[in-house]
């Protein structure tokens, strides 16, 4: 497929990214060379002026040059393969790329061979002309007259101090100090210091006084001062660098007796140190240093001279392969322009419409490849748009679908004949019919919406033609029909259904269940109908009763017998119906005053096995079987309630029993619980085998005086209603069909458990 469509095949693309990335590390590794082959011809050239240097690394420097040299010369030749294959393979800029490359490698090879060959001449007859006679002489000459001049200060120095002794010859050791003072001064000397014969210290002005332990001269030099009278040497000069010129001085040391003392006098030495000049000594150290360079490079001149050929040798071979090097690499750049403007032109001959690459150069090559990158960024800009319109579409009708599918209303979609195009869980759950499988057929198709389909297409069809007229945009209106599914709990639903018009004569149907809102609108209506006949009907009942007793009082024995029977009767009638009309006005008040469940854990179980006693007495219109779960947990709930819920609705099962069953079956039921793990739910369940519900009581069960009792006020399943809705449990009533005949009646309650108590 991506060859139809003109797309590289992926092993083609890989081939290349490889190919590239192999190229780069060729390219930063030859630049890596260079670098390093720069660095160590810098190194070689410093050591070639530093003798220490060049003596320990000059010989590893020209062997790593040489190594970098030949790595170059590799990477040369390997371009140059790659260049003679491309040509060989006639690829697009190969010959443009090596007419480059011979042109910048002629540009940098002429010009280099020119001073390579200037600067051997220079390079051969300068190291020559360093070693003539002449510069030997002269630098013999002037390590003489250093010598001279040091010696010359060292003996003036000797003569000076020799006779400053003589100043010492009566003085005692205690006031030494003054005199070797003014001797300082008139000798300029930077210390002096008088000894004993011992060595020790005496007396000292100059730096010596601020040393708490000066340098004391060594015994040799003690004798040979006693034997010589005076010594004096150069010290300093052994330094390396400023620290010479700097600590250069001569020290002289001369013998000085006392004649007032006697022959066994113990004799002193006078210590004078001066320090030499420091621009002469450094002129000295200066030209002893030249001079013994020059015999180390006189004795090694052939080998200089081969060093510094071969570091220029080196150099021009460098500077060589620098410049192969670069024009390869300029070369390509030139060329690439146009590479990459056949590549991509040649994608889009292809139908590839992808973006191309385009090069930020400043020439016209560079403003070509962009502009033709512009051209292909256009187009894919267009491609891009179309395919984010579609991805939006596509996010749109998901978002939608999601939304639909999380919503609590029906949602169906009908066209214009009411065949089902779409509809959402919300419209099977409401309509419990499976909607998704008439998809494609129509709505009164499905069993048990037959009329209300009928409905739905008959306010589609008066909306759409006075839609004009009046200028509305939807209709809306309630339906009430049964369960599609005969047989299925609480089949009473009463829907509000609201209908449009969709782009492309398409039909939108939205309806949601209102049956909860119904009935609790109806059970709060009789609970104030309750409450106002509580207190509107009781008041009156009393006085009745009581005037009817007085008036049967007050006339027994005055009338015939006859009569008298008459207005006994009568009076029974009165205070009969009297005391039924208290009792039903007793029933709508509890109902009205139903409290507020105290919702605490609760053992259902238990609860009913308390109240199932009270049924188990021979003479019970019909038994009652219990099955109770025994993993059933605790559940919260109001004990009171929920007994008075157990109570009316074993109650109604008996009498259910009772209506239909004699001579026809035994009368039976059945009340039990179950624990329904996946919803952590408990469900009690009240079963009997009795006719069943009527099906225009079995929509409206739950409502107040809704019963088929003689006797009976249509309260107990609105108490059972009203108590469910105060716990929030779910209540169910239906009948229970067996091969397509009603076997009873069944009502089914499911509380949420305590939480505490389950964990």
């Amino acid at each position: 497929m991506n060859s139809l469509r003109g797309q590289p095949d992926p092993a083609d693309r890989l081939l290349k990214r490889k190919s590239r990335a192999f190229r780069w590390a060729v390219v930063v590794g030859a630049a890596a060379m260079v670098a390093i082959g720069l660095v160590l011809m810098f190194l070689l050239t410093q050591a070639t002026n530093n003798r220490e240097l060049y003596e320990r690394y000059y010989g590893r420097l020209f062997i790593l040059n040489v190594v970098v040299a030949a790595l170059l010369l590799a990477v040369i030749a390997w371009m140059a393969i790659r260049l003679t294959l491309r040509l060989r393979r006639g690829k697009f800029g190969s010959r443009l790329l090596v007419k480059l490359a011979a042109i910048f490698a002629l540009v940098g090879f002429v010009p280099g061979l020119l001073i390579y060959v200037v600067s051997y001449q220079f390079v051969s007859r300068s190291i020559e002309s360093w070693f003539d006679v002449k510069v030997e002489s002269a630098l013999d000459a002037g390590v003489g007259l250093g010598r001279a001049t040091l010696d010359t200060l060292s003996n003036d120095l000797a003569s000076k101090t020799r006779a400053a002794t003589s100043q010492l010859a009566d003085v005692p050791n205690a006031t030494a100090g003054l005199t070797l003072e003014r001797i300082r001064d008139q000798l300029a000397a930077s210390d002096v210091v008088l000894w004993d014969a011992s060595g020790h210290l005496i007396a000292g002005v100059g730096q010596s006084r601020f040393d708490l332990n000066p340098e004391r001269p060594g015994n040799q030099q003690l004798r040979n001062a006693r034997s010589q009278r005076v010594v004096s040497q150069i010290e300093g000069l052994e330094d390396v660098g400023s620290a010479a010129v700097t600590n250069a001085r001569i020290k002289v040391i001369a013998l000085a007796n006392s004649s007032s003392m006697g022959l066994l006098a113990e004799p002193r030495f006078l210590q004078v140190t001066q320090i030499l000049p420091p621009a002469l000594v450094a002129n000295a150290i200066a030209v002893q240093e030249a001079n013994r360079e020059y015999q180390e490079r006189a004795l090694a001149r052939d080998g200089l001279r081969r060093m510094y050929i071969g570091t220029l040798t080196l150099s021009l071979f460098l500077a060589m392969f620098g410049a192969v090097l670069l024009a390869v690499l300029l070369g390509n750049q030139l060329a690439r322009p146009l590479l990459v403007l056949a590549e991509g032109v040649r994608q889009v001959a292809a139908g590839d419409l992808t973006p191309k690459a385009a090069l930020q150069g400043k020439d016209e090559l560079g403003g070509l490849t962009r502009s033709f990158a512009d051209m292909t960024q256009q187009l894919a800009d267009a491609r891009a748009a179309v395919n984010r319109s579609m991805d939006q579409v596509d996010a749109s009708r998901a978002n939608l679908q999601t939304i639909l599918d999380n919503l609590t209303a029906g949602v169906i979609v009908l066209d214009a004949h009411g065949m089902i195009q779409s509809s959402n869980p919300g419209a099977t759950r409401i309509l419990r019919a499976p909607l998704a499988a008439f998809e494609g057929r129509p709505l009164a198709d499905i069993p048990g919406l037959e009329d209300f389909a009928r409905s739905v297409q008959a306010h589609f069809d008066a909306f759409l033609r006075g839609r004009m007229e009046h200028g509305v945009d939807h209709w809306q209106q309630s339906f009430e029909l049964n369960a599609a599914q005969p047989g299925s709990p609480h089949n009473a639903i009463t829907l509000v259904a609201r209908g449009a018009e969709l782009p492309g004569a398409s039909r939108l149907l939205v309806f949601d269940d209102i049956s909860e809102i119904v009935s609790a609108q109806r059970a709060q209506a009789w609970g104030e109908v309750a409450r106002r006949l509580a207190h509107e009907i009781k008041n009156p009942l009393t006085p009745i009763q009581l005037s009817a007793e007085r008036l049967e009082m007050k006339l027994t024995g005055k009338v015939a017998a006859p009569e008298q029977a008459l207005l006994a009767k009568s009076v029974k009638t009165i205070v009969d119906q009297v005391d039924a009309m208290k009792r039903l006005v007793n029933e709508f008040r509890d109902y009205a005053r139903l409290p507020a469940a105290e919702l605490r854990p609760l053992d259902l179980n238990a609860l009913i096995g308390d109240v199932v006693h009270l049924y188990e007495s021979e003479h019970a219109p019909a038994p009652v079987h219990v099955e109770l779960d025994a993993a059933c947990p605790l559940i919260r709930g109001d004990g009171q309630q929920i007994r008075q819920v157990v109570h009316n609705l074993l109650q109604n099962a008996q009498d259910a029993t009772q209506t239909g069953a004699a001579g026809q079956r035994r009368a039976r039921v059945t009340i039990r619980t179950q624990w329904l793990a996946p919803a952590q739910q408990v469900r009690l369940t009240v079963q009997d085998n009795g006719p069943g519900f009527p099906e225009h009581i079995l929509n409206r069960a739950f409502e107040p005086y809704v019963t088929t009792k003689a006797k009976g006020t249509g309260l107990g399943l609105a108490v059972v209603k009203k108590i469910a809705d105060e716990h929030g449990a779910r209540i169910d009533l239906s009948n229970r069909v067996v091969d397509g005949v009603v076997q009873g009646a069944q009502v089914s309650l499911s509380f949420a458990i305590d939480s505490t108590a389950s964990g």
